[in-house]
């Protein structure tokens, strides 16, 4: 057990490596690193929302962790008035629309966002800019591989 307490932490600054998933509710899985390259980051650079660092921090190498986020802590809720019309003309000519097509946007101060199709009209199609998590609580299941603390180099 000793070693174990020579193991750094996860806090502010930390680079880490893990493997993820992250669940619906039904067990869907909406995005997940398990059969795939670890994810790398730092803390607080952006990678990951606040509420999924927040259940990572005091984590170490060899820890495995399966935690429920809602949505206050998670993916927000979501926003009747981030539903929007758009007339079709804002649209590229050759994409084909469809409901449930998710596309691309870029807000006016440069974010990407992800938008879904929810409805066609004849001169409009009615988009959803709410993030596809939000109003869900997830499942975040974690395995942290790797933990170094800030400003140690790799």
């Amino acid at each position: 057990m000793a070693e174990r307490d020579d193991t750094p932490e996860i806090g502010p600054g930390s680079r880490v490596t893990l493997h993820f998933a992250l669940r619906l509710e039904d067990g869907m899985v909406a995005d997940e690193t398990l059969e795939d390259e670890p994810m790398r980051f730092t803390m607080g650079d952006g990678t990951l929302i606040e509420g999924l660092e927040l259940a990572l921090l005091g984590l170490r190498a060899g820890d495995h962790q399966v935690l429920k986020i809602p949505p206050e802590v998670g993916f927000g809720f979501r926003d009747p008035e981030a539903v929007t019309e758009m007339p079709r003309s804002d649209f590229p000519s050759g994409l084909k629309l469809e409901e449930g097509l998710i596309i691309g946007f870029t807000t006016p101060t440069g974010e990407e966002v992800p938008g879904a199709i929810v409805e066609l009209r004849e001169e409009s199609v009615v988009v959803d800019l709410n993030h596809p998590l939000a109003g869900h609580e997830v499942e975040f299941e974690v395995r942290i591989l790797a933990v170094e603390p800030p400003g140690e180099q790799p």
